[in-house]
């Protein structure tokens, strides 16, 4: 199978063209900016093809593009709006426009959970005040259904990533577990009201080499979300806590009604989103699926595995 990447160079590209290295013999075609970036060893066996270019340059593959059996699209950005929706709405969907609709068997394009509901259908609010990664992947998602490849698009929705170790780049969230372990002592006395899944990026990883050998079927859904099964906010905390050795003695409530007084008082400045979040709050979704879903097994599964992942073990 000849399969298209994109965003290799970043956390989760790092773990899936590592796992489709190791595990497959698929021919992979891998289109970065800076192939530098990449730690992965590609010379492990052949048939791995790193290709220099730019999202916003991809026209110059597209007799390639032609040839693709399998397109996997993971790249993205989290910049300004103007680059966000060039990158994540227009370029992408001119990747999905050059695919050969008869012989591409399948296009995996990441979405993200967060433009969806508790019920898996589009969030408007998403589109309407998200960020500009959330708005475009909104507009994006919206926008593919009238490709010709359309048919053939299974739409991915990963959950809270972490992921990252010393030769691979860490994840926005796992980047910043240090400092959650450093402030767990104040963190682990406060309860607040909130649910929301993660999952971790070799997880992401396995599910998806999985789709690629196995494409979701005409009665089967071509929407999955990736993440373990939702926890509240205090069930994380609690688990953090344990695996730290910080004993929890009573929890201090956290309401919105005092959380927006402090904004107040403080002229704390918060965009729409971030006040949607907040009454929202329970970002938790239909029938999230795991490598274990798949019969397959799950490496990351708890909050303390993805502790230890990312190197934040407790102090003894």
């Amino acid at each position: 199978m000849r399969i298209f990447i994109t965003g290799a160079s970043g956390c989760i590209g790092h773990y899936l063209v590592e796992t489709l290295i190791q595990n497959t013999d698929h021919e992979l075609f891998l289109m970065m900016r800076n192939p530098d970036k990449l730690k992965v060893p590609t010379d492990q066996r052949p048939g791995i093809k790193l290709l220099k270019g730019d999202m916003r340059d991809v026209s110059q593959f597209a007799d390639l593009l032609k040839t693709m059996d399998t397109a996997i699209l993971v790249a993205t950005s989290w910049g300004d709006p103007q680059e966000s929706y060039e990158i994540n709405v227009e370029k992408t969907l001119e990747i999905m426009s050059l695919l050969s609709s008869e012989r591409c068997q399948q296009v995996i394009y990441f979405s993200t959970a967060s433009i969806l509901d508790t019920d898996n259908t589009p969030l408007k609010a998403a589109g309407e005040i998200g960020t500009d990664y959330v708005r475009t992947k909104y507009i994006c998602h919206e926008k593919m259904r009238d490709l010709a490849i359309f048919p053939r698009i299974t739409t991915v929705f990963p959950t809270l990533v972490f992921g990252g170790s010393d030769t691979k780049p860490y994840s926005h969230i796992s980047g910043g577990l240090g400092e959650v372990a450093k402030y767990i002592g104040i963190i682990r006395f406060l309860s607040a009201d909130g649910s929301l899944h993660y999952i971790h990026a070799q997880d992401i990883a396995e599910v998806v080499r999985h789709l690629v050998n196995n494409p979701p079927g005409p009665n089967e859904s071509k929407e999955i979300v990736i993440g373990n099964p939702a926890k509240t906010a205090d069930e994380v905390v609690s688990e953090i806590s344990a695996y730290l050795g910080k004993k929890q003695y009573f929890q201090i409530p956290l309401s919105v009604g005092l959380a927006k007084a402090i904004i107040k008082i403080f002229n704390i400045q918060m965009a729409d989103w971030d006040r949607f979040c907040m009454d929202y709050r329970h970002f938790t979704y239909q029938n999230a699926v795991t490598p274990s879903s798949f019969g397959l097994t799950d490496s990351y599964p708890t909050v303390p595995d993805v502790f230890r992942s990312a190197g934040v073990v407790p102090k003894r």
